[in-house]
Formats: C-alpha cells, sequence, structure tokens
C-alpha cells in the first residue's frame, strides 16, 4: 500500500502534536498547519493525500479552507474536526463537501480509522447538504452518529426508518431529514398511525370522494396528496393495520393511489420517513405486519438513543428546554442546581426526551425559585430514587460514571474502603457487635474482620 501523506490543520498545538505523533506511529506522513492560509499556500505546489482540519480558527475557518480547496482540488478529500458536536456543524461540514465530520474531543483511535478509510482507494464521497434549522441536541456519541446520519441521508431522496422508544425523539429527527433535504421548502405531513381509528385511516391517508361512506359529505384530501413533492412521515408505523399495509405497499411500488370511492388514480412523490417504537421483525414473525412492506421501508434505519444511554447531554437539553419553556410560558427561566443535575444523572428516564422535557415545563411553573433544588421536584421524580436506592448495582454504576466524567482518578481506592466500611458495620449492627458472627456473614474468619477493623478505623 502506497505511503499516505495528510495535512493537519489546527490553531491548537497540542491537537497537532496529538495527530501527528499518533498518525507518525501508524506510518503516515503528516504535515501540520496553524492557519488555514498556510495550507493554500502550499497548495500552489504540492498536494495531500487528505487534509483533516478544525472548523473554528484566526483568520480563515475550516470551512472557508474547505471552500478554497474544492475550488482548487476537489478531489482531495477533507474531514472536519469541531468541538461544537451540534447538528449544524455536521450539516454545514457536510454541506460544504466534507469527507466526513469528526467531533472533539476524539478518540486517536478513531481519528486514526477516519484517515486510513479516507484515503483508502475504495473511500466513498460523501453527499452534500441543504442549509436548515433543527432542533436536535446532543454531544453523546450515540447522537454524533445521529447527527452524522443525518448530515449523510440530507440530500437523498431514500425511505428511512427510524427505531427508538417513545419519547426519543423520533419526530425531531425526522423534520431534520426533511429540513436539510432537497424538498425542505415543500410540505412535510406528520401522521400517527396510534392516534387514528382504524376504520378512518384509508380516508386519512388517501382521501376520499364525496358519498364514498355514511358522513363523507364532501371530497377530502387525504395526507398523501397533501405531501405531494414533499415528505410524509408516518409515525409508529407499527400499528397500522394489515388492510392498509398493502395499500401503502402499492404506492410505495408505483406512487399511485385511490382515494376511498374513487375511480381515477392520483399520481405522487413523496419522500417516507416511518418511525416506531416496536421491533417490525418480531411483527413480521407473527404475520401482524408485511414482510415486502417491511424491507420497502427498512431501505435505511437509524436507531435513536434513549435518555440514559446519553445522559451526559441533560444538562444541555434541560437547559434547552427551561429556555423553550419560559418563553411559551411566560415564566422566569429556572436552572438545575448543581445537586439536581447529578440526581438527575442517576434517573432511568423512561419517557426518554420528553419526561426531560415535560419536567423542565413542570418546574418552570411550579419550582419557587430560579434554582431548582432537590426539594422542588415532582414526586414521580421522588418516588423513582427510592426504587433506584434498592437497587445499589444501578446507583453504583450511576455514581461512577458521574466520578469519572468529573475529572476524578483512582476509583477503587475510594470506593473500596467505603464499601467494606458500609458493610462490616452493617454486620456488626446486625450481631450487636459480635464478630464471630459478623465475620460469617461477610463471608471473612474472625482474624480478618478484626484486621479490616483495625486498618478503616472502625470502632468497636
Amino acid at each position: 500500500m502506497d505511503k499516505r501523506n495528510i495535512w493537519v490543520v489546527d490553531d491548537d498545538e497540542s491537537i497537532r502534536w496529538v495527530l501527528e505523533r499518533g498518525l507518525s506511529e501508524n506510518g503516515i506522513d503528516v504535515e501540520t498547519f496553524d492557519s488555514a492560509n498556510k495550507v493554500i499556500k502550499k497548495l500552489e505546489t504540492e498536494n495531500p493525500q487528505l487534509i483533516l482540519t478544525d472548523i473554528k480558527m484566526p483568520g480563515k475557518s475550516g470551512i472557508d479552507l474547505l471552500d478554497e480547496v474544492k475550488e482548487l482540488r476537489p478531489d482531495i478529500p477533507i474531514i472536519i474536526m469541531t468541538a461544537h458536536s451540534d447538528l449544524e456543524s455536521a450539516v454545514e461540514s457536510y454541506e460544504h463537501g466534507a469527507w466526513e465530520y469528526l467531533p472533539k474531543p476524539f478518540d486517536i483511535e478513531e481519528a486514526i480509522s477516519m484517515v486510513k478509510r479516507a484515503t483508502s482507494r475504495d473511500s466513498l464521497q460523501p453527499e452534500e447538504l441543504q442549509d436548515s434549522e433543527a432542533e436536535v441536541i446532543g454531544e453523546a456519541p450515540a447522537m454524533q452518529e445521529v447527527f452524522r446520519a443525518i448530515g449523510k441521508l440530507s440530500n437523498s431522496n431514500s425511505t428511512v426508518l427510524l427505531i427508538g422508544q417513545s419519547g426519543t425523539g423520533k419526530e425531531l429527527v425526522a423534520k431534520a431529514l426533511f429540513q436539510h433535504s432537497p424538498r425542505k421548502d415543500k410540505p412535510f405531513i406528520a401522521l400517527n398511525m396510534a392516534d387514528i381509528p382504524k376504520d378512518l385511516l384509508e380516508s386519512e391517508l388517501f382521501g376520499h370522494e364525496k358519498g364514498a361512506f355514511t358522513g363523507a359529505d364532501e371530497r377530502r384530501i387525504g395526507r398523501f396528496e397533501q405531501a405531494n413533492d414533499g415528505t410524509l412521515f408516518l409515525d409508529e408505523i407499527g400499528d397500522m393495520p394489515l388492510e392498509t399495509q398493502t395499500r401503502l405497499l402499492r404506492v410505495l411500488s408505483n406512487s399511485e393511489f385511490y382515494r376511498v370511492g374513487g375511480t381515477e388514480p392520483i399520481r405522487v412523490d413523496v419522500r417516507i420517513i416511518t418511525a416506531t417504537h416496536q421491533n417490525l421483525e418480531d411483527l413480521v414473525k407473527r404475520g401482524e405486519f408485511r414482510e415486502d412492506l417491511f424491507h420497502r421501508l427498512n431501505v435505511i434505519k437509524l436507531s435513536l438513543p434513549k435518555l440514559n444511554e446519553r445522559k451526559e447531554d441533560i444538562p444541555s437539553l434541560a437547559k434547552h428546554f427551561f429556555k423553550k419553556s419560559s418563553e411559551e410560558l411566560k415564566e422566569e427561566k429556572k436552572y438545575l442546581s448543581e445537586e439536581v443535575e447529578n440526581y438527575f444523572m442517576t434517573l432511568s428516564w423512561p419517557g426518554n426526551v420528553r419526561q426531560l422535557e415535560n419536567t423542565c415545563r413542570w418546574l418552570t411553573v411550579m419550582s419557587p425559585s430560579k434554582e431548582v433544588r432537590l426539594e422542588d421536584l415532582p414526586d414521580d421524580l421522588k418516588i423513582e430514587n427510592t426504587k433506584e436506592e434498592n437497587n445499589w448495582q444501578k446507583v453504583l454504576k450511576s455514581w461512577s460514571e458521574n466520578y469519572i466524567e468529573n475529572g476524578h482518578s483512582n476509583i477503587l481506592e475510594e470506593v473500596s474502603p467505603e464499601f467494606e466500611r458500609t458493610l462490616i458495620n452493617v454486620a456488626l449492627n446486625k450481631t450487636k457487635g459480635r464478630k464471630k458472627e459478623a465475620a460469617e456473614l461477610l463471608g471473612w474468619g474472625r482474624n480478618t474482620l478484626a484486621r479490616k477493623i483495625k486498618d478503616l478505623g472502625i470502632e468497636d
């Protein structure tokens, strides 16, 4: 394999050093630059295989550099690095033709792997994006994967299937896919299958002619016609009845349907995005969902993480929801105390992001002060804490994650003595200080217990 030659551009000397060292150790020739202007000048005489550049730098930004390189040498792939790990940064990068998007802080192995893929002969070129705004927030690795997928799908008309629990933000992601697509100036129509009675669903989707059934006093245009040239988002697709699934399959096959009671075919051009919290493969096995329709919808599947899989996003999400609630409800903007913020990170959030948003709306109205304290929380969150305390493994896991996230190390040196001290005290209390019996409860010999009591400074 030919030796790779890449250029790294970043005004942060430490980033340049880490990348130069990591890439060089993997047999990659690296040249570093602290500004975009130096890269443009160098391009007059030399060409790298790849440019890895920061997005925000003094003078020309990484996006400016990207635009100029694409003008001069469109064949050079460019990876954009950014500490601003949001959807708009990802979208902007892909929109201007970036090969890939690398959020900071990154793992050096991840960066090396990305560079190798970008410089391999069979690497794929990215798809361009359309610019718009979307209310999708998250810096967690799982959300970065969602941002990356939105970016790469944005110039596509492919059918997308969104998988995720209720409250994970499937409709927001669907809107983001729409807002960054070539159809962004056309209609976006959303329909939840679970909200429509089965006997009205076909009329809702395809419309009906006057007199088609009792109560059809006039012609109605269905959601497919309303979404023509745009995007139709069908939420909870797993709840669609089998007979309606058959009609939907025909539309997806030939872009044509009949209104209920109609005789003239209606042709439409609609991009379909669907979502479900159910396992469609299981529904197919049980005969509750058509297998051919599943394969039509499952062109590109995007899984959305649960909130407890992206807990590091809770503070920024809460801040956003407090701002939004304050504006909508005309109330003073609230914020979480550090104690509550840490407590929120230990909760399971079964309702996911929607539950957090509803909690923030409740607190916006009900919290007596700007700073939200533990005693201000609704009872259901306090009840959940009691349940969590009964599951010590979950509590220990959450505490450990927070401890590490806050920059601490030597976690075992911190935890182990406290763990042993707590168990010893519980055993001694249970046996009213009788060490032989306490040792048996702990599974130790009496001499081991005596030594531990002395080492840990436990009073007799």
